[in-house]
């Protein structure tokens, strides 16, 4: 990626959601449409249930999931 990303349809607000991202000011979290993503990996079907989402807000709720995440490897004792 290597740029500053612009995500103008990420909101922060401390009194909804608990102070999670959303997505343009609803009560719908970056974190649920990510885990909607999964979900429904048939877009139709995804905005078939999530009728208020538009394709910029999935495409920013990636990225910003993306550019959130620790991009190190730690060790583990999982197997």
């Amino acid at each position: 990626m290597g740029r500053m990303q612009n995500f103008d349809r990420i909101t922060w607000n401390p009194n909804q959601m608990n102070g999670q991202p959303c997505i343009r000011g609803m009560r719908l979290t970056v974190r649920r449409v990510v885990e909607a993503i999964a979900a429904y990996p048939n877009r139709d079907d995804l905005f078939r249930n999530y009728p208020e989402l538009e394709p910029e807000d999935v495409r920013q709720a990636l990225a910003f999931a993306a550019a959130n995440l620790e991009d190190t490897a730690t060790e583990s004792n999982a197997a």
